[in-house]
């Protein structure tokens, strides 16, 4: 009987919430921004602009964190605004990591997807827990944002409507366009970074596309797979070459130098990646023959090498390169 009086009192809440209050100008916010930020990341062409950068940093450092601060302090003398501002940028700060870490161990790994939906679901549950809890106090107790407040405020200072001197009004209108540079050039620097350095990653994954379980233990005519990924920090698009081998390898340990006895071509195949974007391709791969013990893998960006260039002059001629060492066993 008791959870049936609470289920009805959060309903009556809620109905109440949508039928006769107002939901708080602060969450409406909230939610419309989560709404373009979503936009920001999936439609296109915006999601090819600075406005996916200006959307999501927020999203990323500052709202996950303000809803959970709202949820926990609905009041208004809970806590201070500076404070509830610093609260917001601390917690998001480490609630965002967190559920980077969890989404790590799950079968869908740190993805786009999983993380947009992760914190899209963390900012509406925090968000409802706010507006809830808000709703059960007292109007002259809940927190506000004093929006009309802070906009009467604003008005007054650059706006006056008593009579003020001419010097008054000037270093006003230039205080007024000291702030909007200030405001337009961090907006600048944040969604147009300066070039910095530029590499490409170049990984390969094991079948469930982490760093392990790698297949080592290999059988003729037996099909193995694994993933290949390629990260493009160049500033360009670029199309990928990549290139995978069989080798023999023998290493000497009077001089500690190792050297190619035979080295087989697997397979080649492109990859075209845009700049800022990470491509994993799965592999799969079917060795024919015992002998080799060592699975090369080489990448090429624009520049590739003729086919008179072979062992490891190829090897040495490639943009980046990995390797695998394996064993082949006859089946």
């Amino acid at each position: 009987m008791d959870s049936g009086r609470s289920s009805d009192t959060v309903l009556d809440t809620f109905t109440r919430i949508l039928y006769r209050d107002s939901v708080p100008n602060d969450l409406k916010i909230v939610w419309c921004w989560l709404f373009l930020t979503i936009i920001g990341i999936y439609l296109p062409p915006v999601n090819q602009t600075f406005l996916r950068i200006l959307f999501g940093l927020p999203m990323v450092l500052f709202i996950p964190g303000y809803t959970l601060i709202a949820a926990l302090f609905p009041g208004s003398k809970d806590i201070d605004g500076i404070e509830r501002i610093a609260l917001s940028f601390g917690l998001s700060i480490a609630v965002v990591p967190l559920i980077g870490l969890a989404l790590n161990y799950t079968p869908w790994g740190i993805r786009l997807d999983p993380i947009v939906v992760c914190l899209t679901s963390f900012t509406l549950c925090m968000s409802f827990a706010a507006l809830y809890r808000r709703m059960q106090l007292p109007p002259e107790e809940r927190f506000t944002v004093p929006f009309r407040a802070l906009q009467q405020s604003i008005t007054a200072e650059f706006l006056p409507k008593t009579e003020t001197s001419r010097l008054d009004r000037v270093l006003s209108i230039i205080l007024l366009i000291a702030i909007i540079a200030a405001v337009a050039t961090t907006v600048y620097v944040i969604v147009v970074p300066k070039e910095g350095e530029k590499f490409t990653e170049f990984f390969i994954l094991g079948a469930k596309q982490k760093a392990t379980d790698y297949p080592t233990n290999l059988v003729t005519g037996q099909n193995s797979s694994l993933y290949i990924g390629i990260g493009n920090h160049e500033y360009r698009n670029i199309t990928y070459n990549v290139e995978t081998y069989f080798m023999q390898m023998t290493f000497n340990e009077t001089d500690n130098t190792s050297t190619l006895n035979a080295m087989t071509p697997v397979s080649w195949f492109t990859v075209p990646v845009a700049h800022n974007q990470t491509v994993i391709t799965p592999y799969p791969f079917t060795p024919e023959t015992t002998g080799y013990n060592r699975l090369e893998f080489l990448l090429f960006n624009e520049t590739v090498p003729g086919a008179q260039v072979q062992g490891m002059d190829r090897i040495n001629q490639s943009y980046r390169d990995l390797h695998l060492w394996v064993t082949i066993k006859s089946r």
